[in-house]
């Protein structure tokens, strides 16, 4: 799917009476916002699946726990400078939780989510235009699992959704 399109299908979802905004701020809602699109975030990366695969339990928003299994790591620059996210598995594929350099000023605080996709033999897509906030962004009834220390970089990953802004 292209870029465009998911952000407009994302934008008519969140118009919809069951989507994650509260009532009052479905009201008023003009679209989500966006970095424009950054190319050079849009990358097919080895997934060195050199980790242990434990169990990881991440804690979420409303104090719960939600169980993964780590699945592989990956590693990329991001103008010059390295960064590396764990990845997880759970029954829906891949998931990457991260918080970066934008999270709590241009992003949400809590991080952002992405579903790198199969790319090639022992490497994946992962592209952060198309990262985005957890409901619990826009909601605090959801749970929502927070992003482990682990995938927490000071980088700048100016890609993807940006925070909400009531």
């Amino acid at each position: 799917m292209m870029l465009e399109e998911f952000r407009q299908q994302k934008d008519n979802f969140f118009r919809q009476p069951d989507s994650p905004l509260l009532p009052e701020d479905q009201a008023g809602f003009s679209g989500l916002k966006y970095f424009p699109e950054n190319p050079s975030l849009r990358l097919t990366v080895a997934l060195d699946e050199d980790v242990a695969h434990d169990f990881v339990m991440m804690p979420t928003s409303t104090g719960s726990q939600k169980r993964y299994v780590r699945g592989g790591k990956i590693s990329f620059q991001v103008q010059g400078q390295p960064v590396a996210f764990f990845l997880y598995k759970d029954d829906t594929g891949w998931f990457l939780p991260f918080r970066d350099g934008t999270s709590d000023q241009e992003t949400y605080g809590a991080g952002r989510y992405l579903e790198p996709r199969e790319a090639e033999a022992g490497k994946l897509l992962v592209d952060f235009n198309f990262a985005y906030n957890p409901y619990c962004a826009y909601n605090e009834h959801y749970s929502c699992p927070i992003p482990p220390r682990e995938n927490w970089t000071k980088v700048r990953i100016e890609a993807g959704e940006m925070r909400f802004h009531h």
